[in-house]
């Protein structure tokens, strides 16, 4: 998702309290910045913040961090939190190809990816796609123990299952099409509002690593 220049943009990621700007100083107290030991989820690729901020009220026992790469939108992100009401929840400006820069093995203990970029066509952009093996292997080596996965993409979606399954990742609640399963907890993205309100179906799935990346 990339977004135009808005002129409030460089102020809000200057000031709003809740972007790390400072993110290789925190990387390995995580639990030190939040300033409480609850478990951290973490969204990669969180768009406008709905998401992230909704299920921060919805769950205050709960530390968040909602990542975005495009600045501006990370800005707006930032922004949605405070009307929102959200509680603990932190954003972060970075991309997906550096999360072991970041982050140590055993921080996150939720990962959620919400309708990413399916980077369709030529076969090598696959290797873009955040459920393609390369970027599995990253949620291994960090030890997440599970993983929320939604996407209006069909091909994307089967492409996903195979990947995990060639991975070895275990798969349950797996939703063809989620808002007829009778799913009470969901929170939807603005994406998902927009594609559900045309008569999109989303797919919705959660995978886990073998147990053996966790424990080792």
């Amino acid at each position: 998702m990339r977004a135009r220049k808005k002129k409030w943009a460089p102020g809000e990621l200057a000031n709003n309290p809740r972007i790390i700007r400072d993110a290789e100083a925190h990387a390995m107290h995580l639990p030190e910045y939040f300033t409480n030991p609850n478990p951290i989820h973490l969204e990669i690729g969180c768009g406008k913040g709905r998401f992230a901020a909704e299920s921060s009220r919805r769950n205050p026992d709960i530390n968040y961090i909602a990542m975005e790469r495009e600045p501006v939108i990370l800005a707006a992100a930032a922004r949605q939190a405070e009307a929102i009401g959200a509680n603990a929840l932190a954003f972060l400006l970075l991309d997906a190809d550096v999360l072991l820069d970041y982050f140590k093995p055993g921080d996150i203990q939720r990962l959620y990816i919400n309708f990413c970029d399916p980077w369709p066509g030529k076969k090598k952009r696959a290797k873009r796609r955040l459920t393609h093996e390369k970027y599995l292997t990253m949620y291994e080596t960090l030890k997440i123990p599970e993983l929320h996965f939604k996407t209006d993409n069909r091909p994307l979606f089967e492409f996903s299952i195979e990947s995990f399954s060639a991975n070895y990742w275990l798969i349950k609640d797996v939703s063809l099409d989620l808002h007829a399963s009778g799913m009470e907890d969901n929170i939807m993205t603005e994406y998902e509002e927009k594609f559900s309100g045309k008569g999109f179906p989303i797919y919705r799935l959660e995978a886990s690593p073998s147990p053996r990346h966790i424990i080792e």
